[in-house]
């Protein structure tokens, strides 16, 4: 063999091995992502529920403050902070929150029923009561259906009793009107349809297993009853929807989320992902859903926004950010999402990443001390503007220099340029006591969505989305002004087709109203 040869073989294994380690730097960076993504669901699955950063070693650096990149104003201003910092993790680790007593069954209000039992062979003649001992038990009556006969008599002055005939009855009988019903030449009684929605919408529970619940009682009723029943109620219900979404939006200041919800795409013949959104104000507690052919575009969600003036927290979905550059909106970020891209990092730079959480800890531990102490609106932006705003001045530097040091592909790097991108609407909270520090108010009102689609899996149609909607809206509402859902939908069920002729004004019977004009009837 010739040294010619020698050297063409060579450069194949040269060029061989350099591919091999191609192949294996791909492979292995398939297996990290993969490793990642397990970790990340066994998480979900078995990790604790708080997203609450507690680092396990206290020793860990916290930002290094004093660089070259701040002015002399800066680092005296970051100096200062730096030390209320390190007194506010450094509480957050050594304080043990205290276990949360059992609550006592509440019992109050409820209906007393009395058996007495006297001992065998007593009687008045030989014996006197001294006394009693009573024993209470938290007692459930099944549900019962019952006919709901409604019986009006009929008058007549008794002079003219005996001159009745058909044609002048009418001007001469006296008759009570016949009581409001939801829907027309509907058997079903408002409790009945409260029941059904009630069920669905708040308790989760699929019509089909409410029919077969029914027939247990001994009541057969059609999926096809049960289903116009709701789409009539809901049909009534949507102008009181209309007009709390028109509340809501009236507000300076929402937070906007979305959720999916499969639906029935007839076409395809089976369930396409889409999407609904929620928008919430975080000062009313009010909310809606909206949902628009299940689409999350960016001319879905101008049309949904394009009339509002205020200033609008949502996570990092591009289409929020393309909202930064219209007149009359202001977008808040939401730290929840920062902290959770740094929390996935961990297990790749642990040292980078607990650099993160603990100041993002520290930001939440300002929020925490602005809630014992009560402030006011006006306190707690003050409270943000002498220790939260240093902070923040820091961790961008902070984000800045580190993120040159890392491979962009990498999780750290990525969870570094997600917040770099978004830190001026991060940073924006501060200017206001309303805004909140992240968006997990909205979170917390998609919940009820989430395990709904987990239990009846996704909506017929379009239209029976768009119901959904309408329905998780109230409720929603009602919650948050802490209203009974079931008394308030069978209050509003028999009154709501006369507010919609316009014999009422719709604002009484929201949520939040409806509960006052309840308070005002027991004082």
């Amino acid at each position: 063999m010739t040294p010619q040869n020698n050297l063409s073989e060579v450069q194949k294994l040269v060029d061989e091995i350099a591919s091999l380690r191609d192949q294996l730097s791909a492979k292995e960076a398939v297996i990290s992502k993969l490793e990642f993504e397990i970790d990340r669901l066994r998480k979900i699955i078995f990790g604790k529920k708080s997203e609450r950063f507690i680092s396990t070693d206290p020793n860990v650096r916290q930002l290094d403050i004093f660089g070259e990149s701040l002015s002399d104003r800066e680092k005296a201003a970051l100096e200062k902070a730096a030390q209320q910092e390190q007194d506010l993790i450094t509480r957050t680790i050594t304080v043990n929150k205290p276990r949360t007593p059992r609550k006592d069954i509440s019992l109050e209000g409820l209906r007393v029923e009395e058996t007495i039992i006297d001992p065998e062979g007593i009687n008045d003649q030989e014996y006197v009561c001294i006394g009693s001992e009573e024993t209470s038990r938290l007692a459930l009556k099944p549900a019962e259906f019952y006919i709901k006969k409604t019986i009006r008599r009929k008058y007549v002055l008794k002079n003219q009793s005996d001159r009745l005939n058909g044609e002048n009855e009418s001007s001469t009988v006296l008759i009570a009107p016949l009581p409001p019903a939801p829907l027309h030449k509907c058997m079903a009684d408002t409790s009945l349809l409260t029941e059904i929605i009630i069920q669905k919408y708040l308790y989760h529970i699929p019509f089909h297993r409410q029919i077969a619940r029914f027939a247990n009682l001994g009541v057969h009723i059609s999926s096809s009853t049960v289903g116009d029943w709701f789409s009539q109620s809901c049909e009534l219900l949507k102008p009181l929807y209309d007009h709390l979404r028109r509340r809501v939006l009236s507000c300076d200041y929402i937070q906007v989320d979305e959720s999916t919800l499969p639906v029935v795409d007839n076409e395809k013949k089976r369930a396409v992902k889409g999407y609904v959104w929620a928008v919430h104000s975080p000062v009313t507690g009010e909310l809606f859903f909206h949902y628009d052919r299940g689409s999350r575009s960016e001319k879905t969600a101008m049309v949904l926004l394009h009339n509002f003036k205020g200033a609008i927290q949502t996570d990092g979905y591009q289409v929020y950010q393309n909202m930064e550059k219209l007149d009359g909106k202001l977008m808040l970020g939401c730290w929840a999402h920062a902290r959770r891209k740094f929390d996935e990092s961990l297990k790749e730079n642990k040292k980078l990443a607990t650099e993160a959480l603990l100041q993002i800890q520290s930001l939440y531990a300002i929020e925490r001390e602005a809630d014992e102490r009560k402030l006011s609106l006006e306190g707690r932006k003050k409270l943000r503007c002498e220790k939260a705003y240093p902070l923040l001045v820091t961790f961008e530097k902070w984000l800045y220099e580190n993120y040159k040091s890392l491979l962009p592909q990498s999780r750290t790097a990525k969870a570094i340029a997600y917040t770099y991108s978004l830190f001026p609407q991060l940073s924006r909270y501060h200017l206001d006591g309303r805004y909140k520090i992240d968006n997990n108010q909205i979170e917390n009102a998609i919940r009820p969505l989430a395990l709904g689609r987990k239990n009846y899996l996704f909506c017929g149609n379009g239209d029976a989305a768009i119901r959904a909607a309408v329905v998780y809206s109230l409720l929603g509402s009602c919650k948050a002004a802490g209203v009974n859902p079931a008394e308030w939908m069978e209050d509003v069920l028999s009154k709501i087709y006369f507010y919609n002729n316009g014999k009422g004004n719709l604002e009484e019977l929201l949520p939040a109203e409806w509960a006052k004009s309840q308070d005002n009837k027991q004082l």
